[in-house]
């Protein structure tokens, strides 16, 4: 997964052969309603589709002049190549004045920050079963029942996030659109999966259970993720767990840089 900047499009911009499967998801809205609830965000067409067709904010605009800074973390204590990334975003501008989440696939944790750097909250996460930093071909178009138990990961990235609703009507954070890919309340449909128990353990050993999207406490998404995506877009980073952070980023070092 390279760091190509993504956002969710638009109806129209969807390819033919897309199109085509998004429709008999419209016309057949049970079936996608009877994969949703083992993942909520799978049903990503059901979308309304004036909010399909429109990005939260309408244009990215430039970042404003700052001086090169680090990200506060306040009390946490984030592994390295959290640190290295969200000073990196902070001290380049990358984030583009918008709000910021960073993804710590290997930790298991989710840090989300202001425009400026300020972290606004931090928690858990669930994350997809299988690890790997790409998705498989198409997964996103796909039913959960053809979906390998290997092809369940979580994409590296960054993508450009906006909210949005799936077909139970609950709000969720479209990070990855075309491949399917949420981050959303924790999903509790299958008391068998334990998913907020998961959330509540030290470990991060016990965190990989998801088809591929981020879940996260209901709290951190009602009080952290909702309020700071309402009405503007944001940046999801989701770091690597088989690459170099630097090489998926095309990221520097904010302290070499200061001293060199």
């Amino acid at each position: 997964m390279s760091a190509t900047k993504r956002s969710r499009p638009g109806l129209a911009a969807i390819t033919p052969g897309l199109g085509l499967a998004l429709a008999c998801f419209f016309l057949h809205p049970m079936a996608a309603a009877q994969d949703s609830r083992q993942d909520p965000a799978r049903a990503r067409p059901a979308l309304a589709r004036e909010e399909a067709r429109k990005p939260a904010v309408e244009g990215i605009m430039p970042p404003p002049a700052r001086k090169a800074g680090r990200a506060d973390f306040l009390e946490e204590r984030p592994s390295p190549d959290s640190r290295y990334i969200a000073d990196w975003v902070v001290d380049s501008g990358d984030n583009q004045g918008m709000p910021f989440i960073i993804i710590d696939k290997v930790r298991a944790m989710a840090f989300l920050f202001g425009a400026e750097g300020q972290l606004r909250g931090a928690a858990p996460v669930l994350l997809g079963a299988a690890l790997g930093d790409d998705s498989a071909v198409n997964i996103g178009t796909r039913k959960l029942a053809d979906v390998r138990p290997d092809e369940r990961t979580t994409p590296a990235g960054r993508f450009v996030a906006s909210l949005a609703r799936n077909l139970h009507g609950k709000e969720i954070l479209w990070v990855d659109y075309e491949a399917g890919i949420a981050l959303h309340r924790v999903a509790t449909s299958n008391a068998k999966d334990r998913r907020p128990q998961r959330l509540a353990t030290a470990t991060p050993l016990d965190n990989r259970i998801s088809y591929g999207c981020i879940n996260v406490p209901v709290t951190f998404y009602e009080n952290v993720v909702s309020p700071a995506f309402t009405g503007t877009n944001g940046i999801v980073y989701v770091l690597p767990e088989s690459r170099s952070v630097r090489k998926a980023f095309g990221s520097y070092d904010v302290q070499a840089r200061r001293e060199g």
